[in-house]
């Protein structure tokens, strides 16, 4: 993690006070003139009395070398509740990658899908765009609505699509502006976006660009985690997460990532657990990916 800084304010009464000064000095020789000139900019960038610096923090890809070996040192020192769960199952893989406007694509098609059927959509859709690297706004807007709901898409994804794909036309979103974001300003603009919602948004950054602190307060399967995790009576609500996981940050994705674990491996083989964390999802009317009604999130869907 690299840490930045910004100038947040400029001290306008400063520099006025400056050039006043070499304004009175424009009568003097030239000499004088000169060396007040030079020493003006060390005036200038001294951070005044009302210029405010501003640490802008960098977060490194979990999938770049040794991040992910460092948010597992890190949480097993600010959780020591999470050690057992760190043993007890394979570490987390954050290595493919896809371009973002693909895997937003993606995860519209296979919202409130079962995996299989999310898919075989999938498939279909890609053949349509005449492969995944022809995935692109201007293909994607040439598709009209009956031709994908001859694929199976609905009339109301299909405007999710199209708007995607319109703001990145249209400049308001890039491949690259997303992948250069911070990640507040990347939550704001995603969820403009017609059918993206914060569940939606929250999974992109974790498993898509990899981002190391991702909390998904509305996922219920995190939820159930956190509740065996501290032993809570009642599931945490979304307004509670924060305050419960702010230990984790700012490797808050990881630890996600095991309560998926933890609460896989309470449910056992039979999935009945899973299901009714699934169902729980569903009641709450949020967009469900195939791999979250299974709570293996992220592993089909997103490419892991």
């Amino acid at each position: 993690m690299q840490i930045e800084w910004e100038i947040e304010d400029f001290d306008v009464k400063t520099y006025s006070e400056i050039c006043g000064k070499i304004r009175k000095l424009s009568s003097t020789t030239a000499s004088t003139l000169t060396t007040t000139i030079n020493e003006t900019p060390k005036t200038l960038s001294t951070p005044s009395a009302t210029t405010k610096l501003v640490p802008k923090i960098v977060a490194r890809p979990l999938s770049e070398d040794g991040e992910l070996d460092a948010a597992i040192s890190y949480l097993r020192s600010a959780d020591p509740l999470l050690i057992p769960l760190i043993d007890q199952h394979q570490l987390p893989t954050f290595d493919v990658f896809q371009p973002p406007f693909l895997a937003l694509t993606k995860s519209i098609l296979y919202q409130q899908l079962a995996y299989k059927a999310g898919t075989s959509i999938y498939t279909r859709f890609i053949a349509l765009c005449g492969g995944e690297s022809n995935v692109l706004p201007d293909v994607v807007l040439s598709l009209t609505p009956p031709q994908l709901r001859q694929i199976g898409v609905s009339a109301r994804k299909a405007s999710y699509l199209h708007d995607l794909a319109r703001k990145y036309n249209n400049g308001i979103l890039s491949d690259n502006s997303i992948i250069e974001m911070d990640d507040k300003s990347l939550f704001t603009m995603l969820t403009m976006v017609n059918g993206i919602g914060s569940w939606s948004v929250h999974m992109f950054m974790i498993f898509s660009l990899h981002r190391p602190d991702v909390l998904p307060i509305h996922d219920t399967g995190v939820r159930k985690g956190v509740q065996m995790l501290y032993g809570l009576e009642e599931l945490p609500r979304p307004s509670q997460m924060e305050h419960l996981c702010e230990k984790w940050r700012p490797y808050s994705s990881v630890a996600a990532w095991y309560m998926w674990r933890s609460v896989e491996a309470k449910a056992g083989p039979n999935l009945n657990g899973v299901n009714q964390v699934a169902r729980l999802q569903q009641e709450q009317q949020q967009f469900l990916d195939p791999i979250n009604a299974v709570l293996n999130l992220g592993a089909c869907a997103w490419g892991q």
